[in-house]
């Protein structure tokens, strides 16, 4: 199938009504039309209307075609038409003018808040130089020499630009990827939400943000490529380094003044495949700028055949990656990346390679584990199997892809019923929330990707007519799946034990004392050097400044959460868990 072929995506859950006729054919009727009014002879009234008044003297008759009238009569009919015509409008207007009470429109539901303000986040953390707009105060420009020092590839120009990945200022370009990956997922399937919501433009400039930056880390213009840029700045204290870096200093991104190492790969199949799969999916969400769309095309294809042909983990020969966002396989990457490929091109040797049995093995989709089903940064095979469940839902491509596919769309169900309470395959907390991460720390950005996994599989179970699905011999609604996605996201929102809401800004109580450089450090017009930051860091007092729609680390397994900004495991925010917005009410349109 060739690249720019037909939409192999299928449309948004999201289809507007439209009359009949496509825009082709109302083109074509209205060239007929045109062609119809050409070809016919002009009578005299057309002939005077386009050539202007003759030399004729005035008649006293006015002739209607049907019927001869007297010209005083007809003058005085239309006088009087023009004049009732004038008083009526005249009238409206007072009408319209007169002050009465408006019925105010109801206020936005808490998902579209919370929405608003999660967006806001990304605007908070942005690299580089800042667009007019940016509505935080008390962000500026920052890092703006990012790449442009001794030791960088010659490929690679400038490193200006991206977003800083949580409360330092490394830009950690692997969880960056899957962030940007996941706002463009939701807003193909979104859109009309976003628009209704006022942010469709916000988040598609947020997601070109992310996508500008990323065609910088490799020469996006060539067909292959040899290095890819993995990380900027670094945050390795261990063994007691004094050396000033973005985890030992405490400052605002302006401030920096100390080094920001570029750290390159050669052989890093996982970060490539998903950088592949952030462009791949943004080149949809920006089809309609097509020059943009083959630009962000073209760089996936490239990424991606680097990513295939010089394999390894990127983390694996980086001490600073392995430390903070360690990969454990590249093969779940690759059945991502490929079925975004797919999406993006329509060029069936992806969705082949997508599709095939060795990698689905590989990447575990055959297999259990304490882990399995569990969507982030680090593993995407739950992801991607609802993403190709979607394929032999709409599209049924048929042989020789339907006995995977069709596995994929099993292991989704397997997946979506561990995520429901009556199975045990996660335990909750006594106030429900799901620990996905069996206990572990920072546990909400593993419920918000779930909670999106099962509202956009319930959604697609209901395009498709399907009322629900079976975990074992029990059927089960599409209905209890929302209801997860629901109960969580609104434990999220404050309705847990603490009352506490773990978006920033969102409601009354929630989080003042953020593990963040830039919200901990006034913007006082006095620059506070490495150390001297360290005294905003171990303060008690709140944050200066409010990083509206952060979603923090989150609770522990006992629902309890210490708002205290040294302890990063319950105060720190991040861009890969920001990412996934699962959709606000109501519920989508049916194809």
């Amino acid at each position: 199938m060739s690249m720019y072929g037909r939409d192999p995506w299928g449309g948004p859950l999201e289809i507007n009504a439209t009359d009949s006729a496509t825009d082709d054919d109302r083109s074509r009727n209205l060239q007929d039309l045109d062609r119809a009014a050409l070809s016919r002879p002009l009578d005299e009234t057309q002939q005077s209307w386009l050539l202007g008044p003759g030399e004729q003297k005035k008649k006293k008759y006015v002739d209607l075609g049907c019927i001869i009238v007297s010209r005083k009569i007809f003058v005085w009919t239309v006088g009087t038409l023009l004049f009732s015509a004038f008083l009526a409008g005249f009238v409206t207007l007072i009408v319209k003018t007169v002050p009465r009470h408006h019925h105010k429109h109801p206020p936005p539901d808490n998902y579209t808040l919370a929405l608003h303000k999660a967006l806001m986040f990304f605007n908070a953390q942005k690299s580089g130089k800042l667009p007019k707009h940016n509505n935080v105060s008390w962000r500026g420009n920052s890092c703006l020499q990012d790449g442009k020092g001794d030791g960088v590839s010659a490929a690679i120009k400038d490193l200006v630009g991206g977003y800083y990945d949580a409360g330092d200022a490394i830009k950690f370009n692997f969880p960056q990827s899957f962030a940007i990956t996941m706002l463009s997922w939701s807003v193909i399937e979104y859109s009309a939400k976003y628009d209704a919501a006022g942010e469709l433009s916000h988040v598609k400039e947020l997601i070109k943000w992310g996508t500008d930056y990323f065609l910088k880390t490799f020469n996006s213009t060539a067909d292959s490529i040899t290095t890819l840029a993995a990380q900027v700045g670094v945050g390795d204290t261990s063994g007691g380094s004094t050396t000033p870096n973005d985890h030992y200093c405490w400052m605002r991104p302006e401030d920096i003044d100390y080094d920001r190492p570029v750290t390159e790969c050669h052989s890093c199949s996982d970060l490539a495949a998903e950088m592949a799969a952030a462009l791949a999916a943004a080149s949809i969400v920006f089809k309609d700028n097509k020059a943009y769309s083959k630009k962000l095309v073209h760089g996936a294809t490239t990424l991606f055949r680097f990513a295939r042909e010089q394999r390894g983990r990127y983390s694996a020969g980086s001490s600073e990656a392995s430390i903070f966002y360690n990969s454990t396989s590249y093969w779940d990457e690759f059945v991502w990346g490929g079925a975004w490929m797919y999406y993006a091109t329509g060029n069936s040797s992806y969705l082949k390679l997508a599709t095939a049995p060795g990698l689905a093995k590989h990447a575990g989709a055959f297999w259990g584990g304490p882990d399995y089903g569990v969507f982030s940064w680090d593993n995407k095979l739950a992801g991607a199997q609802v993403l190709l469940s979607r394929l032999r839902l709409f599209l049924s491509p048929g042989y020789p892809y339907e006995e995977i596919l069709r596995t994929f769309h099993n292991q989704t169900s397997i997946v979506m019923c561990s995520y429901l309470p009556v199975f045990t395959s996660f335990n909750r907390t006594k106030g429900g929330l799901i620990q996905l991460n069996h206990g572990r720390p920072q546990p909400l950005q593993y419920v918000v990707n779930s909670a999106f996994l099962a509202a956009v599989f319930s959604d697609y179970l209901d395009a498709a007519d399907t009322p629900g699905w079976y975990c074992g011999p029990n059927f089960f609604s599409t209905d209890v799946l929302r209801d997860f996605a629901r109960t969580q996201i609104n434990y999220i929102l404050g309705n847990n034990p603490r009352k506490m809401s773990y978006i920033v800004g969102f409601g009354n109580h929630y989080p003042k004392h953020v593990h963040h450089r830039g919200a901990s450090i006034p913007k006082n017009k006095v620059k506070y050097n490495c150390k001297g930051g360290w005294k905003w860091r171990d303060t008690t007092k709140p944050n200066p400044n409010t990083l509206v729609g952060a979603m923090v680390a989150g609770p522990d397994k006992h629902d309890g959460f210490h708002d205290v900004r040294t302890n990063y495991n319950y105060t720190e925010p991040t861009l890969a868990g920001n990412a996934p917005t699962p959709p606000p009410p109501p519920a989508p349109w049916k194809p």
